[in-house]
């Protein structure tokens, strides 16, 4: 596959998450809750979580802003099922490095978020990129916070 083809798909990938995006079905039942914002461009984030026992069951996203946050916010929704605290944190963690211009190794599991490594070329655009997954560490820190507290 040529270099323009890869564009191309990586493209279409982000422009389907922002127009169909994933993980806006409302939850039976939120179990954490958290809000992010980029002031400077405006994106905004609602994700909650419901889970089972310690795995995420469902993810819903709601996002109020550009493309790439929004295709972000829904691939999010899709990869975190399943997975638990320290998984989903890994996971952030790598499309971080990823979006700062490392390589993801083969076995991440980024799935459709490798297309947004793209954005890593526009510094202001790896904000959008990164703040649902921000998001989603804030929500299991104010959880960790939360049954800490007397």
């Amino acid at each position: 596959m040529k270099f323009g083809d890869l564009d191309s798909l990586y493209r279409e990938v982000i422009l389907d998450h922002h127009r169909h995006p994933r993980g806006r079905d409302p939850l039976e039942r939120v179990d954490l809750h958290s809000e992010g914002a980029n002031p400077s461009c405006g994106d905004e984030v609602t994700l909650e979580l419901m889970l089972d026992g310690d795995r995420i069951a469902q993810a819903f996203v709601r996002v109020h802003g550009c493309s790439i946050c929004m295709a972000s916010g829904s691939i999010l929704s899709e990869l975190v099922k399943g997975k638990d605290e320290a998984e989903s944190v890994h996971m952030a963690e790598q499309f971080k490095a990823l979006l700062r211009g490392k390589d993801a190794p083969a076995d991440a599991g980024l799935g459709d978020l490798e297309a947004l490594a793209g954005v890593r070329q526009f510094p202001l655009r790896v904000k959008c990129a990164l703040l649902p997954w921000e998001t989603l560490r804030e929500a299991f820190a104010t959880a960790g916070k939360q049954s800490k507290t007397p």
